[in-house]
């Protein structure tokens, strides 16, 4: 692949650097800069994305047809360098990157025209509806059930783990529509609308709460949901060939512009000095350690690199999904590790002011200011090696489908 930039290239980068610094406001860094979970909260979210809209930057992976940027394989990699520099958020994943290329190829013209615009607007927030109680990394035993009652599904059961969906307006759900077979050959891909009765969400307390992190994680609950006939999409029964199509979008994502950020800020907070001490990037033990994520970090931008290449020859993300998803947050994690190390004591759950707008933050009482929220983002993170399929079973899927053991 050749990296030399072309002027239209370095064009186009300063033209995104320019875009930001005149959209990325004051408020929304220091919101970020809030957030254990990398997004804005939700006005401000959808604010973001309605900007990157208009200027036709939205749907990254969304072919030119639906209205895709078109970018090329070094315009997209320069974007993902200029927003991962300047700490932007990213776009809520489970309309654009998720369902709309499950309803791009398994959708009837129909459906298209019904969600994708909305979806590419951010005129809707969607959620994702895949794990249950006891169903996680086994997904095919799920047991959320939908009944055919004529011109229209009777749902009922319940979801865990259900990212923000206390702000959706629709979730895109595996249910299970027969029982006979194999276990993935009576599952079936569902849209429900959020406001349908019988549908209940309920939040679900995780750590990082504890120090005055956002409302994340939720439960919802279907009890006799009645959901339209043409919201199946694709073929009754064939859901799992939509669920693992939407896997490769949900695994495939970049992580290096994300976490070279991180390093950065990991540098940063360890080459100071408390109280006189020695600066912590000076042990060996520590900067060797940072010096091993760097290099782990470039090797998984090259592959992410190798990756776009290959999607802008047409082709899927496939399982090298899986590798980007292992690796990524693995090296997040130890990361989130490594800054909690740096900022030593000043790490500590912070107290929140009392008198703190609700999903507003007020400065740590004690501690300098980049210590602020590392607690919160070590417990958030912990659970990315779980999500969209447990590392181990990644492992598996390179095992199997790369390596072909």
């Amino acid at each position: 692949m050749d990296m030399n930039f072309s002027p239209e290239d370095l064009a186009f980068q300063q033209e995104v650097r320019g875009w930001i610094k005149e959209n990325y406001t004051a408020d929304m860094q220091e919101k970020m800069a809030r957030s254990a979970h990398g997004y804005l909260p939700k006005e401000d979210q959808i604010r973001w994305q309605k900007a990157l809209h208009k200027k036709g930057w939205i749907g990254l992976n969304w072919p030119v047809e639906y209205g895709g940027p078109g970018f090329t394989v070094t315009q997209r990699y320069l974007y993902n360098i200029e927003m991962g520099a300047a700490g932007a958020p990213g776009v809520m994943p489970f309309g654009l990157s998720m369902v709309a290329p499950v309803i791009m190829k398994f959708g009837t013209p129909e459906q298209k025209d019904r969600y994708l615009p909305d979806i590419l607007a951010s005129n809707v927030w969607w959620c994702q509806g895949y794990s249950e109680p006891g169903s996680g990394s086994d997904l095919a035993s799920l047991k959320t059930r939908a009944e055919d009652r004529g011109d229209h599904y009777l749902v009922n059961g319940q979801k865990i783990w259900t990212t923000l969906a206390q702000h959706a307006d629709w979730i895109f759900c595996l249910v299970r529509t027969a029982d006979t077979g194999k276990r993935q050959e009576g599952i079936s891909f569902l849209l429900i609308d959020m406001k349908t009765p019988g549908v209940t969400v309920r939040p679900i307390i995780m750590l990082d709460q504890t120090g005055g992190g956002e409302q994340e994680i939720n439960e919802v609950f279907f009890e006799d949901v009645e959901v339209p006939k043409e919201n199946l999409i694709g073929e009754e029964g064939k859901g799992w060939t939509c669920a693992k199509y939407l896997l490769e979008f949900e695994r495939g994502n970049p992580y290096s512009a994300q976490l070279k950020k991180q390093i950065t800020k990991v540098r940063r907070i360890a080459s100071m000095e408390y109280n006189g001490s020695t600066a912590l990037i000076d042990d060996p033990e520590f900067k060797a350690r940072l010096a091993e994520l760097e290099v782990q970090t470039l090797s998984m931008e090259f592959t992410e690199l190798r990756i776009l290449g290959s999607l802008s020859t047409g082709q899927n993300v496939g399982p090298e999904s899986s590798l980007l998803k292992a690796r990524g947050t693995e090296i997040g994690c130890e990361l989130t590790e490594l800054a909690m190390l740096a900022a030593s004591h000043y790490g500590l759950v912070h107290q929140v002011s009392p008198h703190a707008e609700r999903g507003v933050l007020n400065e740590p009482k004690v501690g300098p200011e980049h210590s602020f929220n590392t607690t919160n983002r070590y417990f958030n993170y912990r659970k990315a090696p779980i999500y969209a399929g447990s590392n181990e079973i990644q492992r598996n899927i390179i095992a199997k489908l790369v390596l072909g053991l």
